[in-house]
């Protein structure tokens, strides 16, 4: 089993130490911002570009509420959390005694490796945008991972980021449909890990999760009999209660560029 004491380190800049947990910080860059913008998006099928009708990312979809100056870069991978997406194959299918799962290498996969180049990468004025928290739950490996472990790896990743003088954001894990009764609720974890993430390096929080619920509560998705072939709940998802249709997509894709604005993120004045 390989020590991971070292994933948070190498990238070897002023910018990786704990930075103001405030929004303006952000502000303050917005005048130096280089245009054009990319995007970046890391995450998993909640977020990753369609291969067929259903599901369809979230992240397929954000690129339209932007200007000409904006280009999407959707590295979403559906099935990943956020370690398998980090390290790929060397994700072991072993849980080692401390409940983490393997890796028998940290060799990042290229997805990550092709972000972080100095030359085609994440490049000043560039963001980051990462979700994952949902496959992450899994009690077995490969996907599985521990609540310490991933805000490690959160933060790493926004720590890159910022070493490269991209801004992260840091999104909590988008809900899925459950019902208590007439409302929708809450369904995911590494909540509060994210939230520290962002408090460690200075990365602004979308709490997706809160603002999807409130979503499927304003749109009377409770109660519902299960069926996702149809009516108002089909339209919005795939047939399960996690995966979105397109209409889902967009909806959820202008939650995120809502809090973008809210936030008052130098990226906001792209926003359509």
């Amino acid at each position: 089993m390989l020590a991971l004491s070292g994933l948070g380190t190498g990238f070897g800049s002023a910018t990786d130490g704990p930075g103001p947990r405030c929004a303006s910080s952000h502000r303050t860059t917005a005048t130096t911002t280089a245009s054009p913008v990319t995007v970046w998006l890391a995450g998993d099928s909640t977020m990753a570009n369609p291969s067929g009708r259903c599901p369809v990312g979230w992240g397929s979809q954000f690129g339209t509420l932007f200007d000409g100056e904006v280009t999407v870069r959707n590295q979403a991978v559906a099935g990943r959390s956020i370690q398998t997406w980090l390290y790929e194959s060397n994700v072991s299918g072993t849980m080692s005694s401390d409940g983490e799962c393997v890796l028998n290498s940290t060799s990042y996969s290229a997805r990550w490796q092709a972000m972080l180049d100095a030359t085609t990468g994440m490049k000043a004025g560039d963001y980051l945008f990462i979700q994952f928290g949902i496959n992450d739950s899994s009690r077995t490996c490969p996907r599985h991972v521990g609540t310490a472990r991933y805000q490690q790896l959160l933060t790493t990743m926004a720590r890159a980021a910022l070493a490269r003088g991209a801004h992260p954001v840091l999104l909590t894990p988008v809900a899925a449909i459950t019902c208590s009764g007439s409302t929708a609720t809450k369904n995911r974890g590494f909540v509060t890990e994210t939230y520290s993430a962002g408090t460690a390096t200075g990365a602004p929080v979308i709490d997706l999760q809160s603002l999807s619920v409130s979503l499927y509560n304003s749109l009377r998705f409770c109660p519902n009999n299960g069926d996702y072939g149809s009516g108002a709940v089909g339209a919005f998802f795939c047939e399960d209660h996690t995966h979105f249709e397109t209409y889902g997509a967009q909806r959820v894709a202008g939650l995120v560029a809502a809090d973008v604005r809210r936030q008052n993120l130098p990226l906001a004045t792209h926003l359509k």
